[in-house]
């Protein structure tokens, strides 16, 4: 029996535009880029990535560099059909949801890389590993339910969840399964794979390019989809382009054949002819460290910086004037929540009340213009991911004239998706942070919002809302969107807080030269088409 659900997508990412948290990309109506005639055997196949993925063990990290690679190398039990968001058969062929336990049978004669059986015993083993919290993946929680656990008997897997969990399926088909060596030898994953997917790694050059070699004789994707398709690239050639008018000025020359751009070298391509897909996306979400200790631990603080900048303005500048006012929190397609929490809900631009929230809590302006409270400044660092762009850059520069001008000393710094997570995930030297989380429903963001704080969980912000949490234990008992208007009252309540601020979506365009794909949670490797 296969029970036919939505498919979340994580990214971007949890997905992230380049994020340390998860970057995936969605889909527009169409899915695909590129024209679909002439295609060609042999080629090799160039993907343009804003950031170096670091270690390449697919359970070890969220960012979105790394979770697109490991899609060329690594399948998960269900898969999606880019154009739909319906789950398709993947490792598993078929599923079942009966309360809180799932069940998947595996296809059979699916193989890893180095030739050896992929079996249910090993399905259990990712589990259980990603539900170890000693072992710190970010994806417990997020692609496996906390409190789960797994048995194999023969070619099923069993699934019982410790608590209601209303897409669990949207979220188990973000997991990318490990083959046995790799489970025994997980030190080996940082420079290799272990995987049943497509491609298998040949080249592992850090910051400069990653290069996977076909498989031949792959026949399990998603939804039946193999590697002997005519015009499937004999190679992948990942390679790190940080800066975006260079990967623009790439897919021109034909350099590489797919790109990702944020900022406004988007227009250049779109006017040279070149196809895309784009992808909505939360691109503008500002963060507080709540951690006991830092200045933003203070409501008056969190409260008069949302006060005391103008987010309209900050996403028009980011967005290069082409996007929208954030809604949700989960806002990639296919959304697994329609309706808007953000509206009404986060405090207007008022300078004068932020003066005020400041001056009611004891921070006075000194005769340089900044504030202080006890004899310590009122001194903040605010980090912002290099992946947003030129319109992240300048829209953080104004962000920064704006909080000065009420009296905040803040110091930005603009760092590498990899970069970010040190200070968001270790050392949390951190007070406000612009990375935007991308998922599609709102039960992956839990962890990341209450829970375990970081660095021995995924709330990195610190972030303890009691409203939240009643909200999500209210939303978690309703199936699927039964829930919505509850989970996004949860929503509502951070923002209200001034916990968090989410200011600006966009569309993303993925642009394509010399190939087709399609994007579903990631570029799909077997949707890719050389063309002649």
């Amino acid at each position: 029996m296969r029970t036919t659900h939505k498919r979340a997508v994580l990214g971007l990412s949890l997905a992230l535009v380049g994020s340390a948290l998860a970057a995936c990309g969605g889909s527009n109506s169409s899915g695909s880029a590129g024209a679909s005639t002439n295609f060609v055997d042999g080629k090799t196949f160039t993907l343009a990535l804003a950031s170096d993925p670091g270690a390449l063990d697919p359970q070890g990290s969220a960012g979105s560099s790394l979770i697109q690679l490991s899609t060329f190398a690594y399948d998960s039990l269900i898969g999606v059909d880019p154009k739909s968001g319906d789950i398709v058969p993947q490792l598993a062929s078929s599923w079942k949801v009966d309360g809180t336990t799932v069940t998947f049978d595996l296809r059979s004669g699916v193989t890893c890389s180095d030739g050896s059986p992929f079996n249910a015993k090993t399905v259990v083993d990712n589990i259980s590993y990603v539900e170890n919290p000693k072992n710190k993946s970010p994806f417990l929680g997020v692609f496996i339910p906390a409190g789960a656990t797994a048995k194999a008997s023969g070619s099923t897997v069993t699934l019982k969840l410790a608590a209601p969990a209303p897409f669990v399926l949207n979220s188990v088909s973000n997991l990318a399964m490990v083959c046995e060596s790799g489970m025994k030898d997980r030190a080996s994953l940082k420079n290799q794979t272990a995987g049943t997917g497509p491609y298998v790694l040949t080249k592992a050059n850090p910051g400069v390019d990653y290069v996977y070699k076909v498989r031949d004789g792959y026949t399990w994707g998603p939804d039946g989809a193999t590697t002997a398709e005519n015009g499937t690239p004999a190679q992948i050639d990942a390679k790190i382009v940080a800066n975006e008018t260079t990967g623009a000025n790439e897919i021109l020359s034909g350099a590489v054949n797919a790109v990702q751009i944020v900022g406004p070298d988007a227009a250049r391509l779109k006017s040279a002819g070149l196809t895309s897909v784009d992808t909505t996306i939360v691109i503008g979400e500002q963060w507080y460290n709540h951690e006991q200790g830092r200045p933003t631990k203070d409501s008056a603080v969190r409260m008069a910086l949302t006060q005391g900048a103008d987010y309209g303005e900050l996403g028009k500048v980011l967005t290069s004037g082409k996007g929208t006012g954030a809604t949700q929190l989960a806002a990639l397609p296919q959304t697994g929540c329609t309706g808007d929490s953000v509206s009404g809900n986060v405090p207007a631009f008022d300078v004068n009340a932020a003066n005020a929230a400041l001056d009611a809590a004891g921070w006075t302006k000194g005769s340089d213009g900044i504030r202080a409270k006890n004899g310590k400044k009122l001194s903040l660092t605010f980090i912002h991911d290099s992946a947003l762009g030129t319109g992240g850059s300048a829209a953080a520069e104004l962000a920064v004239s704006k909080w000065k001008a009420i009296g905040i000393d803040v110091t930005s710094k603009e760092l590498s998706t990899t970069q970010m997570s040190t200070p968001l995930f270790g050392t949390s030297d951190w007070d406000i942070a612009w990375e935007p989380v991308n998922v599609n429903t709102p039960d992956q963001l839990v962890p990341l919002l209450s829970g375990t704080t970081a660095p021995k969980g995924t709330n990195f912000s610190f972030i303890n809302n009691a409203d939240y949490t009643a909200g999500v234990n209210k939303a978690i008992t309703k199936p699927g969107a039964e829930g919505c208007p509850d989970w996004l009252g949860a929503e509502s309540s951070l923002f209200k807080a001034a916990d968090l601020v989410p200011f600006a979506n966009n569309l993303v365009p993925t642009f394509a030269k010399g190939a087709t794909f399609a994007i579903g949670a990631q570029l799909v490797p077997t949707s890719i088409r050389m063309l002649g």
